[in-house]
């Protein structure tokens, strides 16, 4: 089985813009649900804030798809480095 890099790349991207979406949806709703985490996002995403706007939630969501598929990408390319790189080592190894 090989890895997708668009398969992982795309999995990051929706598990962290989720998380963004759902978190800022239920803030709105709850002002002392996750405040301080998106405070803490807040210092990485410039304007997703901690205010309950439908335009921060949506600010915090893009930058969480774009985050997360950087972050996904880079996961598998590295991944598939380093697996290829694995598999023949192994296959050097063993005796002839």
């Amino acid at each position: 089985m090989t890895l997708s890099l668009k398969a992982i790349t795309l999995s990051a991207s929706t598990l962290w813009g989720g998380a963004m979406l759902f978190v800022g949806l239920i803030h709105m709703a709850d002002p002392a649900y996750g405040g301080e985490f998106l405070r803490v996002m807040s210092s990485v995403y410039p304007g997703a804030d901690t205010a309950p706007t439908l335009w921060r939630v949506l600010i915090g969501t893009l930058y969480g798809l774009v985050d997360g598929a950087v972050a996904g990408c880079l996961f598998g390319w590295l991944y598939g480095t380093f697996a290829h790189s694995a598999t023949v080592e192994s296959r050097q190894s063993l005796p002839r």
